[in-house]
């Protein structure tokens, strides 16, 4: 499927790490691989803000016979610029570096894994259109500010609910890989609020408006076991996108039905999790949504949609098997020497344009990907 807009507007070569939240605080060249996975929203003035994951890494992490990782470390006090950055060593003969972005710890019984980057989150202003650039905001950068964020904060999705900015992220460190809430008046100025989801409980989207009293959200909990549906069930075992609500956006509590499955008759979709917050239309709640069909290390990701029921958001009335996104090979040409992985998109972030909706998405877990939908697409 081709759009009339659909461009890489932010990169690596765009990011000046020296204005970066780390720059100057560790001993060790950093390089930017990835400027990726925006969460989007509109600003009071028209524009748009992107909060851009930026995935700083270190240029070589294995010397003097070890593997090193970065880490945030908390301070004594409580004001915001408390803390260090720090570089922790492993042995080589404790883990497997197969992937130079990562490394495995070897024993233990379950997987142990730590990263040779750390994420922050990059604000960048773009026209109301979302095809330019018009300001980077360094200052404003969000980074770790808690002991379970030591390892980076990703995947920011951001929603306006009334006259107020929700901003769930994922917070990673050893203590656990949770989710958390930032909220704003201004979608500038952003408040943590803490932990809202706990381990490994990903890709929480913020419906864009209650539902009766509720705010309600998408969730996409992980694990390492699932039962299996009866012989001949339409649907597959697998990470699903389930549904919670809450009376504040603190509390949460899992709604009892579930939400969007696996198909059992496709392996396209075969494991699925949230993409852009839910958005309120004249036929329900638009989603969108990722599929992700096995293939190599990492799998193909697409983005595909479904349109859920304006009061009871478990109830799909309309979804589409045919890929509203798919990986862009020819995007990714240009740079194709910072590229260390192919076959995904990942959709974050979406806003209403009148005639069409503006999706944002990362390309390639590299760039960032602005896409013209037309609102006829979903019937709309």
């Amino acid at each position: 499927m081709s759009y009339r807009f659909d461009e890489l507007v932010f990169s690596p070569r765009d990011v000046d790490l020296s204005k970066g939240p780390l720059a100057g605080h560790i001993d060790a060249e950093t390089y930017c691989l990835g400027a990726f996975n925006p969460g989007m929203t509109r600003l009071p003035n028209g524009n748009l803000l992107m909060m851009v994951r930026i995935a700083e890494a270190l240029r070589t992490p294995i010397f003097d016979q070890k593997i090193h990782s970065i880490r945030w470390e908390p301070g004594d006090s409580m004001a915001a610029n408390a803390g260090r950055y720090c570089l922790d060593a492993w042995p080589l003969e404790m883990v497997d570096t197969a992937d130079p972005r990562k490394f495995m710890m070897r024993g233990g019984g379950w997987k142990v894994m730590a990263l040779t980057s750390l994420s922050w989150l990059l604000p960048v202003e773009l026209d109301a259109e979302g095809r330019t650039v018009v300001d980077v905001h360094y200052r404003d950068a969000i980074a770790p500010r808690a002991s379970y964020q030591c390892y980076g904060v990703e995947d920011a999705r951001i929603s306006r609910v009334g006259g107020r900015w929700l901003m769930t992220t994922c917070s990673v460190s050893p203590e656990r890989h949770s989710t958390t809430l930032y909220s704003s008046n201004d979608a500038r100025d952003w408040l943590l609020e803490g932990i809202v989801l706990d381990h490994q409980n990903k890709d929480m989207l913020i419906f864009e408006d209650r539902i009766g009293a509720n705010y309600w959200a998408q969730t996409r909990p992980l694990g390492d076991l699932y039962f299996a549906y009866p012989p001949g069930s339409e649907w597959r075992a697998g990470p699903s996108i389930n549904l919670a609500t809450s009376p504040d956006a603190l509390h949460w509590k899992p709604h009892e039905k579930p939400g969007i499955r696996p198909h059992a008759a496709t392996l396209a979709t075969a494991r699925m999790g949230g993409g852009t917050p839910p958005v309120v239309t004249d036929r329900g709640w638009l989603s969108l949504w990722h599929g992700v069909e096995p293939y190599g290390v990492v799998g193909i990701y697409r983005t595909y949609w479904s349109l859920l029921d304006a009061r009871d958001p478990s109830v799909t009335i309309a979804t589409s098997d045919t890929p509203l996104l798919e990986p862009a090979p020819h995007l990714t040409e240009p740079m194709k020497e910072l590229m260390y992985l192919d076959n995904v998109v990942f959709s974050t972030g979406i806003a209403d344009a009148g005639d069409h909706f503006i999706v944002a998405s990362g390309e390639a877990d590299l760039a960032c990907r602005i896409t013209h939908v037309p609102k006829s697409v979903f019937g709309l």
